[in-house]
C-alpha cells in the first residue's frame, strides 16, 4: 500500500454493518405493516379524507436518515485514514518489539471477531501512543519470524500488523520462548534507553521454555517482557479451520473438539520472570494506547536526536459528523404534514 493511501485503522468495526442492515430490515418491514393496517381501517382515498395530514412518505424519508446514521456511525468506527502528516518528534530511547501468537489457536472466537483480529487490533491501538518510540514487530507459531526491524515509519508497522495471517507460520504448534529470544536479539546492542517486548498470545506454548527466555533476556541486556492474554480462560473456544471444500470445521484430536483456552499462568509467569507486567485482556475490549502509556511509564527514556516521523491522518471525524447531521435532520421530519400543505 502506498503511504497516504485510504485504509481503514479498524476494520473489525465492519461486522456492525450487519445489525445496520438489519435494523434496515426492520424499518422497512414494520412501515408495510403499518401501511397495511392503515389499509385494512379504510381504503385509501376514505383515509386520505379521515387523515388528511398523515404522509407515510415522511415515514420512509426518516427510516433511510436513520439508516444512514447508523451507517456512517459504523464506518467512523472502522477509523478511516488517508493522508500523512510529518511531524518532528524527539526520540525519547524507547524500543519496543510487539511479539504476535499467529498459531491456530489465535483463531478461536471468543475474543470477537477472533483472538489474532482482536491482538491485531490491539498493536495499532498501542502505535497511537508511541510518540518517537521506536517499534518493532516479531510474528510466532512453530518458529518466529522478525517481521518488521526496529523503525519509526508507523505506518510500515501498521501495515505489517494487519498483513499478518496464521498461515504465514512455517510450523504448527507455539514456540513463544522461541518468539521471546528473537525479539531480545533485534535490538540493537549500541543503542542506549530502555527496551521492552510485548506478546500477545493466548499463551498456548510447545515446551520452549519462555519464563526462561524472559528471565535471560532482563539479565543479559535488561530487556522487559510484558504479557497480553487474549482469549477466555475458564470456557475457551473452538479452534475453526476451512476445509479445501471452504466448509467451516473445528479443530479435532483424538476424535474430539478441540476447545482453546486463555493460559494466564503462563502468561504471569513470563512477564514475572521478565521484570514487566501481565495484562489479562481476555475477550473485552480494552484501551491499549493507554495500557502502552501506563505499563512502559516507569522506563527510562534517553533523549536522542529527532526524527520526522509520518502518520496518516485519522478522518473519522468526518464520518462522525455526517452521522449528527442526518441524525438532527431525521429528527425534524415528523409523519404529519403541516396544516398549510394539508390546506
Amino acid at each position: 500500500m502506498t503511504p497516504g493511501a485510504f485504509q481503514f485503522a479498524q476494520p473489525w468495526a465492519a461486522w456492525w454493518l450487519w445489525l445496520v442492515a438489519g435494523a434496515a430490515v426492520l424499518m422497512v418491514v414494520g412501515l408495510r405493516r403499518r401501511r397495511r393496517l392503515l389499509e385494512l381501517v379504510a381504503a385509501t382515498p376514505l383515509l386520505a379524507r379521515l387523515a388528511p395530514n398523515l404522509d407515510l412518505s415522511r415515514a420512509w424519508i426518516r427510516a433511510s436518515l436513520s439508516t444512514l446514521t447508523l451507517a456512517a456511525l459504523t464506518v467512523a468506527l472502522m477509523d478511516p485514514r488517508w493522508g500523512m502528516q510529518v511531524e518532528q518528534v524527539q526520540r525519547r530511547g524507547l524500543d519496543a518489539i510487539f511479539v504476535l501468537d499467529v498459531s491456530r489457536s489465535m483463531l478461536a472466537g471468543d475474543a470477537t471477531p477472533s483472538r489474532l483480529e482482536r491482538a491485531k487490533q490491539f498493536v495499532i491501538d498501542a502505535s497511537e501512543a508511541l510518540e518517537g518510540d521506536r517499534v518493532g514487530l516479531v510474528d510466532f507459531a512453530g518458529s518466529a519470524s522478525l517481521r518488521v526491524p526496529l523503525t519509526l515509519n508507523y505506518a510500515a508497522f501498521r501495515q505489517a500488523v494487519q498483513n499478518l495471517e496464521p498461515k504465514a507460520a512455517a510450523r504448527g504448534g507455539s514456540m513463544l520462548g522461541e518468539a521471546i529470544r528473537m525479539a531480545a536479539n533485534s535490538f540493537p546492542t549500541a543503542d542506549k534507553g530502555a527496551r521492552a517486548v510485548i506478546v500477545l498470545s493466548d499463551g498456548e506454548d510447545m515446551g520452549s521454555d519462555p519464563a526462561k527466555a524472559a528471565a535471560e533476556a532482563l539479565e543479559a541486556s535488561g530487556v522487559r517482557v510484558y504479557t497480553v492474554g487474549i482469549g477466555d480462560s475458564r470456557d475457551g473456544a473452538r479452534v475453526p479451520l476451512v476445509g479445501a471444500d471452504g466448509q467451516r470445521r473445528y479443530l479435532v484430536h483424538d476424535g474430539q473438539e478441540v476447545w482453546s483456552k486463555m493460559n494466564p499462568d503462563t502468561l504471569r509467569e513470563i512477564a514475572q520472570a521478565g521484570g514487566g507486567a501481565f495484562i489479562p485482556a481476555g475477550t473485552a475490549q480494552i484501551d491499549m494506547a493507554g495500557v502502552y502509556r501506563d505499563s512502559l511509564a516507569g522506563l527510562d527514556r534517553v533523549d536522542q536526536e529527532s526524527s520526522l516521523v509520518k502518520r496518516q491522518t485519522p478522518r473519522f471525524q468526518w464520518f462522525a459528523a455526517a452521522a449528527l447531521v442526518l441524525l438532527v435532520a431525521e429528527s425534524l421530519i415528523t409523519d404529519r404534514r403541516a396544516r398549510r400543505e394539508v390546506a
